[in-house]
């Protein structure tokens, strides 16, 4: 995508007449990792595409998704606060993102845009790459944002037993109970010491935000015969998982869930398949580079 289509969509960090074949809206979108993780797969695949970030304002997803259309792109990958946008902009939707009503992936077929989901495929696939069997599990999700939701129906198609979710809001936990059929049912936080599965699909603990530092449970809840999984993957470490390494509970990170949904979305663009290792490895050098950047910089100041 070059300067030609709309002023938001100059990729960031590039010269403005760059063609690009793929890339990531979101406000903000600085922080991204999809722009890493991304290129480093059409790089290991052969392919000649570049990869951008786009800070596209809240109220223009639609603009953005008329320049992949104008400029016969590949697709776009969608972050906040355009998910829910962008799944009334496209042309169809596939059945996860008609079900959960948010696109994280668009793609072009022609001149129809098609929008997905792939939030959830991508945990569960995560975690599977991880060795953690998923089937006959008993799970709660802590959360029923836009994330949480996807998890809570992908975790019921992959046949565990119970999902509950934890949120403030009743109505909020009830309505993303549902998307998991007979298996969803709603529970209170102290309850979480139950299930053997303990998803945080809050932003609790995400760094450079209110929450940050924050744990969303009494870790003393925690027990080692939990498998804890995060979604957020900024920090690596988040309190919640430091708690977690202390306690000697098994866990996984958030980077795995970025690049299994990442690599559903090249899947769709492509057809072919990326290599997770590579874009593994890619995260977690950028992860780390950022931290001791951020490390540096604090120390000049002091």
């Amino acid at each position: 995508m070059s300067s030609k289509g709309l002023r938001v969509l100059v990729p960031m960090g590039m010269a403005a007449d760059v063609e690009v074949a793929a890339g990531v809206i979101g406000f903000p979108i600085a922080h991204s990792l999809s722009p890493v993780i991304c290129q480093v797969a059409f790089d290991e695949m052969g392919l000649d595409y570049t990869y951008a970030a786009f800070e596209v304002p809240p109220g223009q997803a639609n603009q953005a998704l008329g320049e992949v259309r104008r400029q016969n792109m590949l697709g776009l990958s969608v972050t906040m606060p355009h998910k829910a946008d962008a799944a009334m902009a496209v042309d169809e939707l596939s059945p996860a993102a008609q079900m959960l009503g948010v696109v994280n992936c668009v793609s072009r077929q022609g001149t129809c845009l098609l929008g997905h989901n792939t939030d959830g495929a991508g945990f569960c696939d995560a975690l599977e790459a991880e060795g953690v069997e998923l089937a006959g599990r008993r799970c709660a999700v802590l959360g029923a944002g836009g994330a949480g939701r996807a998890v809570v129906a992908e975790l019921a198609r992959r046949q565990v037993v119970e999902v509950a979710v934890i949120a403030r809001r009743a109505a909020s936990a009830k309505s993303a109970a549902e998307l998991a059929g007979a298996v969803g049912t709603t529970a209170d936080l102290t309850a979480v010491g139950q299930y053997d599965l303990l998803v945080n699909a809050t932003p609790v603990g995400m760094a450079e935000t209110p929450d940050a530092g924050r744990l969303p449970l009494d870790p003393d809840l925690l027990h080692s015969a939990q498998h804890v999984a995060e979604l957020v993957y900024n920090p690596l470490q988040t309190p919640l998982l430091a708690e977690c390494a202390y306690r000697e509970v098994p866990f996984s990170t958030g980077v795995g869930m970025l690049v299994h949904q990442a690599a559903h979305a090249l899947r769709i663009w492509t057809g072919s398949e990326p290599n997770l290792v590579v874009m593994l490895t890619a995260a977690h050098a950028e992860l780390a580079r950022r931290h001791n950047d951020q490390a540096s910089l604090r120390s000049a100041k002091s």
